[in-house]
């Protein structure tokens, strides 16, 4: 008993928390997060209408003078706005590029069937984007869930599951023990365990890590 108690304390005192973002938010938000215990934060820099996040440069420097000690990006790509996965990848990492931008890994945010082809095009779209962020040499992770994956790319494909996954799933708990293996992934790196909080005067989504 002594034994789990303790292997319980250590698991928790290792867990770092933080946020993710689709909106402006300002230093002193991203101060009062740290001292809220977020040391984190991932940043929206490309839309889900097929164009560049105005707020993502910005976000990303208020991020870092705020606090955070990592700080990353993600990408909602668009892919029924006429510009392939490869190219809307690389126009996001040249933007950042163009803003010099300091980020530790490009998250690429998988969801919303509705905004989805057929199975066959999305894997055709999605391994495209694959291909952008291999070419750039940048740090790539995943954000999905099961009940995303197996609608827009099929439950049989694994073509992302050597990379990191950052999984959704609004339980409020900050541990992993809900989750359930998909798409090749056989356990994920973040959860995002609550949505659209508002929190230190910015909207934000609640992220942990062990």
């Amino acid at each position: 008993l002594i034994v789990f108690m303790v292997a319980s304390l250590v698991a928790v005192a290792l867990a770092t928390h933080g946020v993710d973002v689709s909106q402006q938010c300002l230093p002193n938000s991203w101060s009062c997060l740290r001292d809220n215990g977020f040391t984190f934060a991932i940043i929206r820099c490309h839309t889900s209408g097929g164009g560049r996040d105005s707020n993502c440069p910005h976000t990303i420097y208020n991020a870092w003078d705020g606090g955070m000690s990592h700080v990353d990006a993600y990408i909602f790509p668009c892919p029924t706005c006429g510009s392939s996965g490869y190219d809307q990848v690389m126009d996001t990492i040249n933007y950042l590029n163009e803003y010099n931008c300091n980020y530790g890994m490009l998250w690429f945010d998988i969801e919303g069937p509705e905004y989805w082809q057929t199975q066959a095009e999305n894997q055709e779209f999605v391994n495209s984007m694959l291909h952008a962020a291999i070419d750039a040499g940048v740090h790539l992770g995943v954000y999905n869930s099961r009940s995303q994956w197996d609608p827009i790319m099929g439950s049989g494909c694994t073509m992302l599951s050597d990379y990191p996954l950052w999984y959704a799933h609004y339980d409020g708990e900050d541990n992993y023990d809900d989750f359930v293996p998909f798409g090749g992934w056989t356990h994920p790196n973040i959860k995002q365990y609550d949505g659209d909080v508002d929190l230190c005067g910015c909207g934000v989504d609640l992220n942990f890590y062990q």
